[in-house]
């Protein structure tokens, strides 16, 4: 276990509506949920991780360690508040950002909206040079030209630059040289270099990614040190560690310096949750889903590990669709996000039809039933007008809500629209968005050829077991699982997940004219760097060190992964490779091709410190029993169309081995669980509420 020896470790998310706080110490967990500070998030945590010791009975002396995830760059990048960037790139090339792949995504639709590249054309500028797929120099690079960027720049009030060469990732001679220019002249701008940002081919994502990082560089390095002085000032001496996308956990230097890779941070402490959740329940293939306040995300765990990919897409424009969005070549837990979140915001359209979403009213001014100045209907204020959520009780009774302002907003934006009711505007909201994120699954699990209906689904999110047992009911799904500490689950997650740092870099070689020396010199690099990032926040847990290695077929445009030797690579592990390359390939694709030649594309090197393992829910059974409900609701029954009154049970009084039917609502401080008729629920060795569709297996 990371951290110091004794002390409290904290998990702290910071999402689009609310901030989430997790500690543990001794065996105990305790957590907290506050409204996000959108204007200086670094106050929201403060004030809510105060308030967290002051409920565990601490004090700053007793915190060793905080771990952090926010979806700040992903906001950035979304909402386009990130800073005035420029691009740097080789003549001729500076639209490459704009041209993509030169695809649509939707063949057949004549008004399709393509993403549009962070940097506008006016701020992309090129400059004389060129080398050569191989590395060598086809021409020197021009340095009178970038000194002339430098007035440009002023001209322009550009705040951070992205560089990006032709071929930079064999041979990054000519970024390094127009960065010294641009920094001497203009040392107060942030810079991005691909090489090393994601010094890998194909220089559309290399050089989106690139962009990427600069655009949200500076917000992201203001906030983290503006987080960091605030600790300090609270008396809080502890190290402080930020959650990457693909998992692992990392410095704040290395956070400051690669902000991209926290585009998913947060949703990929879910990811790590729901594995753990999954690794100790012994589910074999799991679904999860965390709808929070402003998204909802969508994760395939296969085997206890998360779904995971090198190049993901942010904000996409079109209906969950693959290429709709900018494409990020980073290592990332592979997931789908949409904007359906509790304050997800609910209108009719030109065609008389209710849309939820993408855009939220997050916590300022937040759902109208908030009180703080929000008139918009929004899924929060659905689930208040359909009974799901007691007012009084709301984030621990923390945000008290009024449901009459939910009632007049639904009105105002809905109902009287479609001349229909309050309760049946509500009841409309919740279904779009039930099926928007259904449909989100769907789409995710048959891109990457898997079954959804085979999975158990796992919900957690403040939002997310509301919605559980319709988006089940939806994908025809058998069983969902509510954990204990689902309502801050991603906080919970940072806490599970190792240090770790992963190093990717392309080097095209052929099998049979394969260069050891080189390769093992470009392994050696990758390791001593990846082992440079993580040792300093290991606590002197040992490390370990994983290798892959991204393989095709001479002549084919996409490879597959293939595990590789840790140590130096041997004349003989050559074969190896090629060996472990047709078996994964015949396996994927039911044949191999004879008597052509395997190219190696891009190596990777994971190295993690600090895993732990999950506790294991097979622990003496508890015998089954009937708990008694503390009090009944008034909820929409949508089968019937109706109110109906529905039994109440406090999660805490629910010991392992409770068993009972929907409809039921269960109550924890953090979230509300919804159990439709269709469901019964087991609460297993571990207090999680299990529950299974009537007559399934």
């Amino acid at each position: 276990m990371i951290g110091k020896s004794g002390r409290a470790r904290v998990g702290v998310d910071i999402g689009g509506t609310f901030t989430d706080f997790a500690i543990e110490i001794g065996g105990r967990r305790l957590s907290r949920k506050v409204l996000t500070t959108a204007a200086a998030p670094e106050k929201g945590v403060l004030e809510g991780l105060a308030a967290l010791l002051e409920d565990a009975g601490l004090s700053v002396d007793d915190v060793g360690l905080i771990i952090h995830g926010t979806t700040l760059a992903t906001n950035a990048l979304i909402e386009r508040k990130g800073a005035r960037t420029a691009f740097v790139t080789t003549d001729g090339f500076r639209d490459i950002v704009e041209s993509g792949f030169e695809s649509r995504y939707e063949q057949y639709d004549l008004t399709i909206d393509l993403p549009k590249p962070l940097v506008p054309r006016r701020w992309r500028f090129s400059v004389p040079e060129r080398i050569d797929s191989t590395g060598r120099i086809h021409r020197p690079l021009d340095t009178d030209a970038v000194k002339a960027l430098v007035p440009q720049f002023e001209r322009e009030g550009i705040e951070a630059v992205a560089i990006g060469f032709l071929h930079s990732y064999i041979n990054s001679e000519h970024e390094n040289a127009a960065h010294r220019i641009l920094q001497d002249a203009l040392p107060g701008l942030s810079y991005s270099l691909s090489s090393v940002v994601s010094p890998e081919m194909r220089e559309y994502e290399r050089f989106s990614t690139a962009c990427a990082n600069a655009y949200v560089q500076p917000r992201m390095a203001t906030y983290l040190q503006a987080l960091e002085v605030g600790l300090s000032a609270a008396g809080i001496d502890c190290p402080l560690l930020l959650m990457l996308s693909s998992g692992g956990l990392t410095t704040i230097e290395t956070a400051s310096r690669f902000p991209v890779r926290l585009v998913e941070s947060g949703p990929a402490g879910g990811a790590i949750f729901s594995s753990h959740i999954a690794r100790q329940c012994e589910y074999e293939k799991v679904l999860s889903f965390d709808m929070g306040g402003t998204t909802a995300k969508i994760c395939l765990i296969d085997d206890f590990v998360p779904q995971t990919s090198r190049l993901f897409e942010v904000a996409r424009v079109y209906r969950f669709r693959k290429g709709s969005g900018l494409p990020l070549r980073i290592p990332v837990i592979e997931m789908v996000e949409i904007g359906a979140g509790g304050g997800s915001i609910a209108r009719v359209d030109s065609m008389n039809r209710i849309t939820v979403g993408p855009d939220s009213a997050g916590s300022e001014p937040g759902p109208a039933c908030y009180q703080r100045g929000g008139d918009q209907a929004t899924v929060t204020d659905a689930d208040l007008m359909l009974g799901r959520i007691d007012p009084e009780q709301f984030a621990g009774g923390k945000v008290p809500l009024d449901p009459a302002a939910s009632g007049r907003a639904l009105a105002a934006n809905v109902g009287d629209a479609l001349g229909s009711s309050d309760t049946l505007a509500a009841f409309g909201i919740s279904e779009v968005v039930d099926e928007n994120m259904a449909n989100a699954a769907r789409v995710h699990a048959i891109e990457s050829g898997k079954d959804v209906t085979k999975r158990t689904l796992i919900a957690f999110g403040g939002a997310a077991p509301l919605h559980a047992s319709r988006v089940a009911e939806k994908l025809n799904v058998s069983s969902f699982v509510v954990p204990t500490g689902a309502g801050v689950g991603s906080a919970v997650g940072f806490l599970q997940a190792p240090v770790a740092y992963e190093i990717v870099q392309s080097d095209h070689q052929r099998l049979q004219s394969f260069d050891l020396d080189r390769a093992n010199g470009l392994l050696r690099q990758m390791t001593e760097l990846a082992r440079t990032v993580v040792e300093p926040a290991a606590f002197g847990s040992a490390l370990e060190e994983k290798r892959m290695v991204f393989m095709r077929y001479v002549g084919q445009g996409h490879e597959i992964s293939i595990p590789a030797p840790t140590g130096p690579i041997l004349a003989c592990d050559i074969e190896l490779l090629r060996k472990s390359f047709e078996e994964e390939y015949g396996r994927l694709y039911s044949r191999t091709v004879p008597a052509s030649d395997v190219e190696i594309l891009t190596w990777v090197v994971k190295v993690t410190a600090g895993i732990a393992d999950a506790q294991k829910s097979k622990v003496p059974a508890h015998e089954p029993y009937q708990p008694k409900p503390t009090g009944k609701r008034r909820i929409f029954d949508s089968d019937i169309g109706k109110v109906v009154s529905v039994p109440v049970f406090q999660r805490e009084s629910l010991k392992p081995g409770a068993t009972f039917s929907g409809p039921a609502i269960v109550v924890e401080s953090e979230t509300t669980t919804i159990v439709s008729d269709k469901f019964k629920v087991h609460v297993n060795n571990l207090g999680y509420l299990e529950c299974t569709r009537h007559g399934a297996h």
